[in-house]
């Protein structure tokens, strides 16, 4: 099989009665409010309904359609139908602004925009702006013809394992998104090397149900989640998105065995009063990955489920994850190099490091293509594509260290480590210690400028409900981060904050809690704690 068309197309032939969508029921919800099933069979004549529309309208090799269909089933309609005809889905984030919407139609030279009813007027206001203006058609009223793409056709056709499969956008937290260019090859890699993932990690064909509440624009579900249900015959459940409060009511109403995970979700389940629900659930594991290492036993132990640890990023593909016993909870372990991914860890240099030094983490294939699997690089950003491959080794940007035994440590995101007074500070340390604290419900740390130090710990927080957000609750957190961190760890500076800034992913955006320039410090609140830091006598 070289597409992903024809992944799906195997198994729908193998077992057309086999469930492969769910949306559980979830009241008041614009589509199918009271839950919808498809098996693959189902699947099939939808998506062959629509290849054959898109046919007719010259949609081919070539051609690029952006989807605006949160995580609906109908997103997998036109995924599969574009797919088989050779096109390739620029996947819509939906929280994008007007002017990141117009950045990522005009970059991806997008062919035509599909969109959720609610959606539509947002986006035919951006996708007039174009320099070559788009159509944007609604997907609960598809059109029996659709108009021509705007591009000419291509002087030369790719198709199968190399053709491109999707555009998708890096977050962003760092300047414009990329955006990365993905095969059916790289689809079908993160799909099967999450099938053959092993230890605790077995996909049993036919009978997983794996709830996974990413968004569709993000390769985790989209990719590997996705391919991984196509490639064993097994069903993906896609909630509309995270809710803490319907959690429970979705993994037991849709069955489901697996379920997926960001760090940001353990701790608000665990802040979630106790429900009858919590233990009527058939699951067997959680993936995911950012636990805190202080919550992970805790939460296993109320919930009883294993929650296992990986590490992957949108250019990889595969992943790496800590899926064997004995499993390291307390710890950030993410799993060891298997299979032909391999991992090193270099400093500043470029040179190797001596096992249990933190230095970046740097990841290839083996063999002679190191990136065999990988993305095929950044849309129209060769420099930016060799950069990141230097040496011949994908640059991750994590900061790691890796034990003696090859199980690797995340540390933190190589531009969240804090440089103070010759000390190099992982935000991310501080941030799993404050977030175990009762009074926390989100925390962002990040480096405030210092005069002699050359930088200071700052925290932002989000303070759970009934706690008062004041100097004294500052005065405490300092205190704990205090006793379980080396004192120049604990924050010289608290600022609370009504909410933290995310993207579709839940990921913290750092770069937009303060304006470019800003100095956090003058920020109306921010309280200075930099006289409690003493170091022990």
């Amino acid at each position: 099989m070289e597409t992903v068309f024809a992944a799906f197309m195997a198994s729908a032939e193998r077992a057309p009665e086999n469930a492969f969508l769910c949306a559980p029921p979830a009241p008041g919800r614009a589509y199918d409010p009271a839950g919808v099933e498809y098996t693959y069979g189902e699947t099939r004549a939808r998506v062959l309904a629509l290849q054959a529309l898109y046919r007719a309208g010259g949609y081919g090799p070539g051609t690029r359609v952006a989807l605006q269909l949160g995580n609906r089933p109908d997103f997998f309609f036109h995924f599969l139908a574009l797919n088989g005809l050779g096109a390739a889905i620029v996947p819509v984030n939906p929280d994008y602004r007007d002017d990141e919407l117009l950045y990522l139609l005009t970059h991806s030279e997008a062919d035509l925009v599909v969109s959720v009813p609610e959606d539509l007027a947002r986006l035919r206001r951006v996708a007039v702006r174009r320099e070559a203006p788009l159509a944007v058609i609604d997907s609960a009223a598809f059109p029996t013809s659709l108009p021509e793409p705007p591009r000419p056709p291509p002087d030369r056709v790719v198709r199968g394992a190399a053709a491109l499969c999707g555009l998708l956008y890096t977050s962003g937290t760092t300047g414009r998104p990329k955006g990365c260019i993905l095969t059916n090859e790289y689809y079908l890699t993160a799909g099967g090397w999450y099938r053959d993932l092993g230890g605790m990690i077995a996909i049993r064909p036919g009978e997983e149900r794996i709830l996974n509440p990413l968004p569709l624009f993000h390769m985790n579900c989209q990719a590997v989640t996705a391919v991984c249900v196509m490639l064993t015959q097994n069903c993906l459940v896609l909630p509309e998105r995270f809710s803490p409060s319907r959690w429970w009511a979705d993994v037991v109403a849709s069955d489901a065995t697996i379920v997926h995970y960001l760090g940001v979700v353990p701790p608000l389940l665990l802040n979630q009063p106790t429900s009858e629900l919590e233990r009527c659930h058939r699951l067997r594991f959680g993936l995911g990955a950012g636990v805190e290492p202080e919550l992970h036993a805790r939460f296993e132990e109320r919930f009883g489920f294993p929650l296992i640890e990986v590490w992957g990023m949108t250019e990889t593909g595969r992943i790496f994850a800590d899926s064997y016993d004995p499993r390291q909870i307390a710890t950030r372990a993410f799993g060891r190099p298997f299979g032909g991914f391999e991992a090193k860890v270099v400093n500043e240099d470029g040179w190797e490091l001596p096992h249990g030094q933190e230095g970046e983490l740097l990841v290839r294939a083996a063999g002679p293509n190191p990136r065999r699997g990988f993305f095929s690089g950044y849309l129209k950003n060769e420099a930016a594509t060799e950069e990141a491959w230097a040496g011949g080794w994908f640059h991750s940007g994590d900061v790691v260290r890796q034990a003696a035994d090859g199980m690797l440590y995340f540390v933190d995101r190589k531009k969240n480590i804090i440089r103070r007074a010759g000390e190099n500070i992982a935000a991310a340390e501080i941030e799993a210690v404050l977030q175990a604290h009762e009074a926390v419900a989100q925390v962002a740390v990040l480096a405030a400028p210092d005069e002699i130090r050359e930088e200071e710990v700052m925290a932002c927080i989000v303070a759970m409900p009934g706690h008062e957000a004041d100097a004294a609750l500052a005065g405490e957190l300092f205190a704990w981060c205090n006793e379980r961190l080396a004192y120049y760890k604990a924050p010289g500076w608290i600022l609370f904050v009504a909410a933290l800034p995310t993207t579709g992913t839940q990921k913290v955006q750092k770069t937009q809690i303060f304006a470019a320039g800003e100095d956090p410090r003058t920020r109306a609140g921010a309280i200075d704690l930099r006289e409690r830091k003493k170091r022990p006598r």
